[in-house]
């Protein structure tokens, strides 16, 4: 992991002797969102590190921070439940593997049920 230096904003540039360079940020833009049936989700249940609670995850979503917390809150919605969505990751609370499956399949996203 790097360290960012918060002073300038700038990662690894020092200094430059070229009069035409123009330091630019790259990588910080979110990758633009692929259409649903080219999404490859997996849906899982998690109970370890919470507390003996339930939870269900929506991981390999790829896309804008704006689209997968649209999705995320959609989800939320229909199941009734909370949730959020952090590091790429939508967390349901509770078990809603079947319905969170049937809901994405339904709405043209590529599912995998993983594990419990």
């Amino acid at each position: 992991m790097t360290k960012k230096n918060t002073r300038k904003g700038r990662q690894g540039v020092v200094y430059s002797t070229d009069p035409e360079f123009n330091y630019s940020i790259g990588g910080d833009s979110d990758p633009e969102t692929p259409p649903e049936q080219m999404q490859k989700l997996i849906v899982r249940i998690e109970k370890k590190s919470r507390g003996g609670k339930t939870a269900t995850l929506i991981e390999g979503f790829i896309g804008k921070k704006d689209d997968i917390e649209s999705l995320g809150k959609s989800l939320k919605t229909r199941c009734g439940v909370g949730g959020s969505v952090k590091d790429g990751v939508i967390l349901i609370q509770g078990e809603f593997k079947e319905k969170v499956y049937d809901i994405l399949k339904s709405q043209g996203y590529t599912v995998k049920k993983s594990g419990g």
